[in-house]
Protein backbone atom coordinates (compact mmCIF):
# COMPACT_ATOMS: atom_id res chain seq x y z
CA UNK A 1 0.00 0.00 0.00
CA UNK A 2 0.97 3.35 -0.85
CA UNK A 3 2.36 5.35 2.11
CA UNK A 4 -0.05 8.50 3.02
CA UNK A 5 1.98 11.24 1.94
CA UNK A 6 2.86 9.38 -1.64
CA UNK A 7 -1.12 8.68 -1.95
CA UNK A 8 -1.90 12.54 -1.37
CA UNK A 9 1.10 13.85 -3.80
CA UNK A 10 0.36 11.20 -6.83
CA UNK A 11 -3.38 12.03 -7.09
CA UNK A 12 -5.44 14.14 -9.22
CA UNK A 13 -8.27 14.52 -11.67
CA UNK A 14 -8.38 12.67 -14.86
CA UNK A 15 -10.65 13.41 -17.67
CA UNK A 16 -13.63 12.14 -17.35
CA UNK A 17 -13.11 10.11 -20.94
CA UNK A 18 -9.86 8.25 -19.65
CA UNK A 19 -11.95 7.10 -16.77
CA UNK A 20 -13.50 3.08 -17.93
CA UNK A 21 -14.49 -0.04 -15.95
CA UNK A 22 -14.16 -2.01 -13.53
CA UNK A 23 -15.28 0.39 -10.79
CA UNK A 24 -15.41 -0.18 -7.28
CA UNK A 25 -17.24 -3.18 -5.85
CA UNK A 26 -20.07 -2.86 -3.38
CA UNK A 27 -17.86 -3.64 -0.42
CA UNK A 28 -15.36 -0.61 -2.16
CA UNK A 29 -18.03 1.91 -2.19
CA UNK A 30 -19.19 1.59 1.25
CA UNK A 31 -15.50 2.07 2.30
CA UNK A 32 -15.23 5.47 0.25
CA UNK A 33 -18.25 6.31 1.76
CA UNK A 34 -17.37 5.36 5.09
CA UNK A 35 -14.15 7.53 4.35
CA UNK A 36 -15.62 10.40 2.94
CA UNK A 37 -17.87 11.01 6.38
CA UNK A 38 -14.44 11.02 8.01
CA UNK A 39 -14.69 14.98 7.69
CA UNK A 40 -14.85 17.72 10.15
CA UNK A 41 -18.40 18.22 11.20
CA UNK A 42 -18.58 20.87 13.70
CA UNK A 43 -21.54 19.88 15.69
CA UNK A 44 -22.10 16.47 13.97
CA UNK A 45 -24.60 17.57 12.17
CA UNK A 46 -23.80 15.36 8.77
CA UNK A 47 -24.89 18.52 6.79
CA UNK A 48 -24.32 16.31 3.47
CA UNK A 49 -25.43 12.92 2.41
CA UNK A 50 -24.41 10.31 -0.76
CA UNK A 51 -26.13 9.18 -4.10
CA UNK A 52 -24.64 6.71 -5.80
CA UNK A 53 -25.26 6.28 -9.70
CA UNK A 54 -24.11 3.20 -11.59
CA UNK A 55 -25.72 0.55 -14.26
CA UNK A 56 -29.28 1.72 -15.22
CA UNK A 57 -29.28 4.37 -12.63
CA UNK A 58 -26.34 6.87 -14.71
CA UNK A 59 -28.52 6.02 -17.94
CA UNK A 60 -31.83 7.12 -15.84
CA UNK A 61 -30.08 10.24 -14.48
CA UNK A 62 -28.84 11.07 -17.84
CA UNK A 63 -32.38 10.95 -19.08
CA UNK A 64 -33.42 13.49 -16.67
CA UNK A 65 -30.35 16.00 -17.87
CA UNK A 66 -31.31 15.50 -21.55
CA UNK A 67 -35.35 16.10 -20.79
CA UNK A 68 -34.55 19.54 -18.93
CA UNK A 69 -31.44 20.38 -21.56
CA UNK A 70 -34.35 20.20 -24.39
CA UNK A 71 -37.04 21.96 -22.10
CA UNK A 72 -34.74 25.04 -22.49
CA UNK A 73 -33.39 24.13 -25.71
CA UNK A 74 -36.03 22.54 -28.40
CA UNK A 75 -34.10 23.32 -31.13
CA UNK A 76 -30.93 21.62 -30.26
CA UNK A 77 -29.21 19.42 -32.75
CA UNK A 78 -29.73 15.14 -31.98
CA UNK A 79 -25.84 15.52 -30.73
CA UNK A 80 -25.59 17.58 -28.49
CA UNK A 81 -28.93 16.47 -27.15
CA UNK A 82 -27.15 12.95 -26.82
CA UNK A 83 -23.93 14.48 -25.43
CA UNK A 84 -25.89 15.82 -22.34
CA UNK A 85 -27.46 12.81 -21.87
CA UNK A 86 -24.42 10.95 -21.33
CA UNK A 87 -23.22 13.31 -18.67
CA UNK A 88 -22.64 10.64 -16.44
CA UNK A 89 -22.65 7.44 -18.50
CA UNK A 90 -18.31 8.26 -18.75
CA UNK A 91 -17.82 6.47 -15.61
CA UNK A 92 -19.04 3.29 -14.08
CA UNK A 93 -19.79 4.71 -11.26
CA UNK A 94 -20.91 8.33 -10.42
CA UNK A 95 -21.41 10.14 -6.48
CA UNK A 96 -23.10 13.03 -6.22
CA UNK A 97 -22.44 14.93 -2.81
CA UNK A 98 -25.41 16.63 -1.36
CA UNK A 99 -25.08 19.75 0.98
CA UNK A 100 -28.25 19.57 3.12
CA UNK A 101 -27.53 22.27 5.19
CA UNK A 102 -29.73 23.02 8.57
CA UNK A 103 -30.48 26.29 10.29
CA UNK A 104 -28.26 26.29 13.44
CA UNK A 105 -27.51 28.75 16.17
CA UNK A 106 -23.71 28.56 16.24
CA UNK A 107 -22.65 26.39 12.83
CA UNK A 108 -23.38 28.88 9.58
CA UNK A 109 -24.43 27.14 6.74
CA UNK A 110 -21.26 27.76 4.59
CA UNK A 111 -19.28 26.17 7.29
CA UNK A 112 -21.93 23.01 6.85
CA UNK A 113 -21.47 23.34 2.77
CA UNK A 114 -17.44 23.43 3.69
CA UNK A 115 -18.17 19.84 5.05
CA UNK A 116 -19.79 18.75 2.08
CA UNK A 117 -16.72 20.13 -0.04
CA UNK A 118 -14.21 18.36 2.44
CA UNK A 119 -16.49 14.65 1.85
CA UNK A 120 -16.04 14.92 -2.03
CA UNK A 121 -12.25 15.85 -1.47
CA UNK A 122 -12.34 12.18 0.80
CA UNK A 123 -14.22 10.74 -1.63
CA UNK A 124 -11.85 11.21 -4.43
CA UNK A 125 -8.69 10.75 -2.00
CA UNK A 126 -10.10 7.59 -1.06
CA UNK A 127 -10.74 6.27 -4.78
CA UNK A 128 -7.32 6.77 -5.33
CA UNK A 129 -6.41 5.19 -2.25
CA UNK A 130 -8.12 1.91 -3.66
CA UNK A 131 -6.43 2.20 -7.02
CA UNK A 132 -8.80 3.65 -8.96
CA UNK A 133 -9.17 7.76 -10.29
CA UNK A 134 -12.04 9.96 -9.73
CA UNK A 135 -12.81 12.98 -10.74
CA UNK A 136 -14.52 15.92 -8.78
CA UNK A 137 -17.31 18.14 -11.19
CA UNK A 138 -20.45 20.22 -11.24
CA UNK A 139 -21.33 21.35 -14.54
CA UNK A 140 -24.70 23.20 -15.16
CA UNK A 141 -27.19 20.34 -14.48
CA UNK A 142 -25.80 20.68 -10.65
CA UNK A 143 -27.40 24.11 -10.54
CA UNK A 144 -30.45 23.44 -11.63
CA UNK A 145 -33.56 23.15 -9.63
CA UNK A 146 -35.33 20.59 -12.14
CA UNK A 147 -32.39 18.30 -12.75
CA UNK A 148 -32.11 18.50 -8.85
CA UNK A 149 -35.72 17.26 -8.24
CA UNK A 150 -35.50 14.20 -11.26
CA UNK A 151 -32.74 13.37 -8.73
CA UNK A 152 -34.81 13.03 -5.55
CA UNK A 153 -33.60 16.43 -3.78
CA UNK A 154 -35.41 18.65 -1.91
CA UNK A 155 -35.74 22.27 -2.53
CA UNK A 156 -33.05 23.18 0.61
CA UNK A 157 -30.77 20.53 -0.80
CA UNK A 158 -27.94 21.47 -3.25
CA UNK A 159 -25.26 19.49 -5.20
CA UNK A 160 -21.49 20.18 -4.13
CA UNK A 161 -20.45 17.94 -6.94
CA UNK A 162 -20.38 14.86 -8.65
CA UNK A 163 -17.22 12.47 -8.19
CA UNK A 164 -16.89 10.53 -11.64
CA UNK A 165 -15.01 7.10 -10.21
CA UNK A 166 -13.21 4.22 -12.62
CA UNK A 167 -10.02 2.75 -13.69
CA UNK A 168 -7.60 4.94 -15.51
CA UNK A 169 -8.22 4.10 -19.47
CA UNK A 170 -4.35 5.28 -19.83
CA UNK A 171 -1.73 7.18 -17.91
CA UNK A 172 -2.07 10.88 -17.40
CA UNK A 173 0.26 13.63 -17.58
CA UNK A 174 0.12 16.31 -14.11
CA UNK A 175 -0.73 19.44 -14.74
CA UNK A 176 1.48 22.22 -14.05
CA UNK A 177 0.81 22.98 -10.38
CA UNK A 178 1.37 26.26 -8.49
CA UNK A 179 4.49 27.51 -7.01
CA UNK A 180 4.78 27.54 -3.44
CA UNK A 181 6.12 30.88 -3.36
CA UNK A 182 2.70 31.87 -5.50
CA UNK A 183 0.22 31.04 -3.05
CA UNK A 184 1.76 31.23 0.30
CA UNK A 185 2.31 34.58 2.42
CA UNK A 186 4.01 33.94 5.64
CA UNK A 187 3.09 36.48 8.34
Amino acid sequence: MTDALTLLKTRKSPKIFDLAGPGPSPAEIDEMLTIASRVPDHGKLAPWRFIIFEGDGLKRAGEAIAQVFLADHPDANPEHVEQERNRLSQAPLVIAVVSKTVPHAKIPEWEQTLSGGAACTLLVVAAHALGYAATWLTQWYSYDARVRAALGLSESERIIGFVHVGTLARPQEDRPRPALADIVTRF
